[in-house]
């Protein structure tokens, strides 16, 4: 089965490719599918102000570990956890960067 939104291309290019599935057109059904998107879909985004998908591809390989460094999720920790975490980001980025914090 094939889920799609209601674009009308995907009806003529599914035609043309996959005959025999079932094409299922609908607001909602692929919502798992983009949701799973949305990592890549920000990647394209930076992608934008760059010359060269080489350069991107540089710059991506070691931005997305770091980034995953200060991306702390509220929703899942308390207030002195989010901090402790936090704190423990901006340490690690210090020793990585080399650069010596004020204390």
């Amino acid at each position: 089965m094939l889920v799609t939104d209601k674009l009308k291309s995907y009806a003529a290019a599914k035609r043309e490719t996959m005959p025999g599935v079932e094409h299922r057109q609908h607001k909602g059904l692929n919502n798992r599918a983009e949701n799973s998107h949305q990592p890549t879909r920000r990647r394209e985004r930076q992608m934008k102000r760059f010359k060269s998908a080489r350069q991107v591809q540089r710059f991506l390989s070691i931005h997305d570990p770091i980034a995953n460094l200060f991306h702390l999720r509220r929703d899942h920790r308390s207030v002195a956890d989010y901090r402790t975490a936090r704190a423990q980001a901006f340490d690690i980025w210090a020793k990585v960067a080399g650069a010596r914090l004020a204390a």
